[in-house]
């Protein structure tokens, strides 16, 4: 099944693939056709459908311009080499610290490596990345602002209930200190967060549970 948000400018399209329900998103400007495709996580033939899809989101002719990686875990990379390679002109993008690992694991060069608050223009939208370590090193969200609405492509960094897994407690910490300091102390609380598993959830609804979840530790 394929989900739809509309704002403004843009149509955000996902699926959830594997065994994992993973979340697969695919950002389309509805004027330029831009598109940007975050985590190819598995079953290429499936987002290959959820591009191809994205084609009646716009009166342009559609053009994947980046592949995003939220981290580096196996379940949200088993599809990009093969997602890369059918889609030779899309820049391969992924947090710094995170980038190695990700090529290593496989064998795709990561065109672009990204630090907290870098920006992409995609022709039609703009993402800025924000740094959110501790699920890995080189977490990173990806923020949407469009037409006064805000979108937040969390990763497995923030869903509903609580941040991201963590191996330590030092990794908690860092998490729950940047998930603080980076989102809920910068951006509205209409801020829709969009996963990298199961469903969304705004930063309203989430932020009164933050001293909770200090508390329980994860």
């Amino acid at each position: 099944m394929v989900n739809t948000i509309e704002t403004q400018h843009v149509v955000v399209r996902s699926i959830a693939v594997s065994e994992m329900a993973n979340n697969v998103y695919l950002i389309t400007a509805k004027e330029s056709g831009s598109q940007v495709l975050i985590d190819a996580a598995a079953d290429a033939d499936a987002i290959k459908g959820l591009i191809d899809s994205g084609a009646e989101d716009t009166s342009a002719v559609p053009s994947l311009q980046a592949i995003i990686t939220t981290h580096q875990h196996w379940d949200h990379i088993r599809a990009l080499a093969a997602t890369s390679a059918a889609y030779p002109d899309a820049m391969t993008i992924a947090g710094s610290d995170d980038a190695d690992a990700i090529t290593q694991a496989e064998g795709v060069e990561i065109a672009r490596a990204v630090d907290h608050l870098d920006v992409g223009d995609f022709g039609g939208f703009v993402l800025q990345a924000i740094g959110l370590r501790g699920h890995t090193p080189g977490s990173v969200a990806l923020l949407l602002r469009d037409g006064g609405e805000t979108i937040l492509f969390s990763g497995d960094s923030l869903f509903p209930g609580g941040p991201g897994k963590t191996w330590s407690k030092a990794d908690f910490t860092s998490l729950m200190d940047d998930l603080e300091e980076r989102i809920f102390g910068q951006l509205p609380d209409e801020t829709r967060v969009l996963p990298g598993h199961g469903d969304g959830t705004t930063l309203g609804e989430e932020c009164p549970k933050l001293g909770e979840w200090r508390d329980r530790g994860w």
